[in-house]
């Protein structure tokens, strides 16, 4: 970023600093909103967009060769007119990224002039177009579009620095997509009793990244194909030079015939067991001796004075009306070896026992202790260490979440199975530009702590809170005869990163 471009920015958060400052004065006698004479005209030669930030991830496609490997590696369309694939799978990332949330919102922007010129484009397809090649995929072709983001991917992972490719923990769980349509391929009933899809979320966990999103039938087990899918991550993985894997899952995802075979590769597994009688009874005859207590972190540290707990009207309601709610007093671990009847080898298993109470009123109940076991072949963490990392795989439902509120990705809007997989991927697309933008985004050295926390911020971040701050940037745009001009019409705090993560992309060579 030049000293001119530094300028102009500090010069813009001076100005608006002096207009949040809370300056002690008199009584204001109206309202602080005072616009009342409002008139709209058409611009005559200004031409502008709001999210003027989708230049600089489309940049980023560029850059990083993602448009080159969609054209070459993806063969839906027998010619060209005038569409290619890379076309019709940006489209759909860029529509969301731009605020969209349905097929039918690429209307808007495909009827923008200054929306198409921006990405120098004389027009896009259209929803039904969209929707078209979306029933174009078959399996095995929405296979190839996840190798090539994946084959992209590695490119920006290559970017990292060395600490980054210590251990890679891959997370796999399912998630209910419902779908109101009656006329949908392959929806069915779930397990509590919605209509819809049972998508499997593949993930690394370090970056928030999905490397495979499958789509399956309503009806299917929760577990489902996830071997087949954890080996491809794990295999992507050590192509870009994780020297561990990990795979973490939940109880359903505990297979235990292929244990053994991930044992031998030298990956890491931590998953949960449900508590069969068999373990309840193991674990209920350990001496006590053998159980320690279990102390958890504090979730944040106090920055300032402590503050006065505010009242909670849920309890003292509760209380009030004599409901019966389940307290936790306590939790205990230990640990016994075990082999699963799949197995050959035995295992660690770590217990959990959880010390609860009823609360009725003023009584309080005691209840038979509760047994959560997680199944590992770490020997060396202890076992508190193993409760918290199979703990960390709950961070994936916040994944899950942003894929179906945030990106929309997990809407269903087409007729099948197979197309809406083909969606699903490639709107997932749009959270992967996210956070392809964070890794890509430089750390100079003099301000390396800073840098670093901008990073783990925008890595971190809610898609929503995203597009508002780096993609829902009002820009004019200027076309001429060999550039595309962005001129920044507004200022928010994130400005300096995003300026940053612009002229590092226009340097860039993968």
């Amino acid at each position: 970023m030049n000293a001119s471009v530094r300028r102009q920015l500090n010069r813009r958060q001076r100005r608006i600093l002096r207009r949040l400052e809370n300056k002690p004065g008199v009584e204001r006698p109206g309202p602080m909103m005072t616009a009342s004479n409002l008139h709209y005209e058409m611009s005559e030669k200004v031409r502008g967009i709001a999210p003027g930030g989708i230049g600089a991830l489309h940049l980023l496609a560029r850059k990083v060769g993602l448009i080159q490997d969609l054209d070459e590696g993806l063969h839906l369309l027998k010619r060209h007119m005038p569409y290619h694939e890379s076309d019709h799978v940006l489209n759909i990332a860029y529509n969301l990224l731009s605020g969209g949330s349905r097929l039918e919102h690429i209307e808007v922007r495909r009827h923008d002039e200054v929306d198409l010129d921006a990405l120098g484009a004389e027009r896009i397809p259209d929803p039904t177009t969209a929707g078209d090649f979306c029933r174009r995929f078959r399996p095995n072709d929405v296979a190839q579009l996840m190798d090539i983001v994946n084959r992209t991917r590695l490119r920006v992972w290559s970017q990292q620095p060395d600490d980054f490719f210590d251990e890679a923990f891959l997370d796999a769980d399912g998630t209910i997509a419902p779908s109101d349509g009656w006329c949908k391929q392959g929806v069915d009933l779930s397990y509590n009793g919605i209509w819809g899809y049972h998508p499997l979320v593949v993930s690394l966990a370090n970056t928030g990244e999905p490397l495979y999103l499958v789509n399956r039938s309503g009806n299917r087990p929760s577990h489902e194909h996830a071997d087949v899918y954890l080996d491809q991550a794990a295999a992507l993985c050590r192509r870009a030079g994780f020297r561990r894997v990990t795979f973490r899952g939940d109880t359903k995802f505990t297979q235990t015939k292929y244990l053994d075979r991930w044992d031998s590769d030298g990956i890491r597994f931590i998953f949960g067991m449900d508590a069969r009688d068999n373990l309840k009874d193991l674990a209920g005859h350990l001496d006590d001796l053998k159980y320690s207590e279990l102390e958890r972190p504090p979730r944040y540290t106090i920055q300032t004075m402590p503050r006065q707990a505010r009242e909670r009207p849920k309890e003292r309601i509760v209380a009030e009306r004599q409901f019966e709610t389940l307290k936790l007093i306590g939790e205990e671990v230990a640990e016994f070896e075990y082999r699963p009847v799949a197995c050959k080898r035995t295992y660690r298993v770590i217990v959990l026992r959880k010390k609860l109470v009823v609360e009725k009123g003023q009584l309080w109940l005691f209840e038979p202790d509760r047994y959560f076991f997680y199944l590992t072949n770490d020997r060396t963490s202890s076992a508190p260490e193993i409760v918290f990392l199979a703990n960390d795989r709950c961070d994936q439902e916040n994944l899950i979440a942003q894929l179906k509120s945030g990106v929309k990705a997990l809407a269903m809007p087409v007729d099948s199975l197979v197309s809406n997989w083909a969606y699903m991927v490639m709107a997932g697309l749009a959270w992967s530009l996210k956070a392809w933008a964070a890794l890509l985004l430089p750390e100079h050295p003099r301000w390396a702590g800073k840098h670093r926390t901008e990073k783990r911020s925008l890595l971190r971040m809610e898609f929503s809170t995203f597009c508002v701050a780096l993609i829902q940037v009002p820009c004019q745009i200027v076309r001429t005869a060999r550039r595309i001009i962005y001129r920044l019409l507004s200022w928010n705090p994130w400005q300096g990163v995003f300026l940053r993560l612009v002229e590092h992309l226009q340097s860039l060579r993968l």
